[in-house]
């Protein structure tokens, strides 16, 4: 039987692997050698287990996880092309973040932390009809989105005329798992035309302005944060987030968000 199959030394340089490698995915349970001998444990591979080998090679250079490949090798053709799509779009998602970040990164290279002018102010309670959603942090584009269409349908079924803008709300702290929702100012919040209603407070605040990427925001929420801690106070949630120039009405450079944050005397 030794006569065919292969050692883990020539199978190794067959599949571009190493033999370490190869202990790895036989202990993992993700490739098997089809047979050990029992007495000097040596492991052979049959010729037929190269395309295995060779798929596992290609898909561990992408960096999917061991898991992974391991569900889409036992899996059939129709369910592994939706494990592979989930990974292109995971995949998708971290470019996308990453690019994100490098914008910003090139943003801070060329011109240090940006000037944001940060004011106090007091904001008027606000009756908001909302949609709510769970997300993750680098969920929250795509959860924004899908909230606005649901809000805006909603309230031109009922007739009811809101008060531009649109107003996001955020948690302070942007947890793996979160509640965000948007809302939009009406007579009587939500109640009366089947959406949820959110009293926001008035009060003492601290905003600014950001203009440019949502992506990019985080630098705006950095300045706020700066600026409120220096001044001795304590920030409360929901963060609000108004929509004063939308995708829909400028370039993304041109988008324009001003931000909003309760605030109170430390100790009060």
């Amino acid at each position: 039987m030794h006569d065919e199959l292969l050692t883990i030394g020539r199978f190794a340089r067959l599949c571009r692997l190493s033999v370490k490698q190869l202990r790895h995915y036989d202990e993992t349970g993700l490739l098997a050698p089809v047979h050990v001998d029992p007495g000097s444990g040596y492991r052979y591979y049959a010729p037929e287990q190269a395309r295995d080998a060779l798929s596992i090679a290609l898909l561990r250079e992408m960096d999917l996880p061991l898991a992974v490949i391991a569900e889409a090798l036992a899996a059939e053709p129709e369910h592994r092309a939706r494990v592979l799509r989930a990974e292109r779009d995971r995949l998708a998602e971290r470019i996308s973040r990453d690019r994100a970040r490098l914008a910003m990164l090139e943003r801070l290279a060329d011109g240090g932390l940006p000037g944001y002018e940060v004011t106090m102010g007091r904001e008027p309670e606000r009756r908001l009809a909302v949609v709510r959603a769970v997300c993750s942090p680098a969920e929250i584009g795509q959860r924004f989105g899908e909230c606005v269409g649901r809000l805006l349908p909603a309230l031109g079924e009922a007739r009811i005329a809101w008060r531009p803008p649109l107003w996001a709300l955020y948690p302070l702290d942007l947890e793996e798992r979160m509640e965000i929702a948007v809302g939009a100012e009406t007579p009587h919040g939500g109640a009366a035309i089947g959406l949820k209603s959110e009293v926001l407070p008035g009060g003492p605040v601290a905003e600014t302005v950001h203009v440019g990427p949502y992506a990019q925001l985080p630098l705006a929420y950095n300045a706020l944060f700066a600026a409120i801690h220096e001044r001795g106070l304590r920030p409360l949630a929901p963060a609000r987030e108004a929509c004063l120039v939308g995708p829909a009405e400028a370039p993304r450079e041109e988008l324009m968000t001003r931000l909003v944050i309760p605030v109170k005397e430390r100790g009060a």
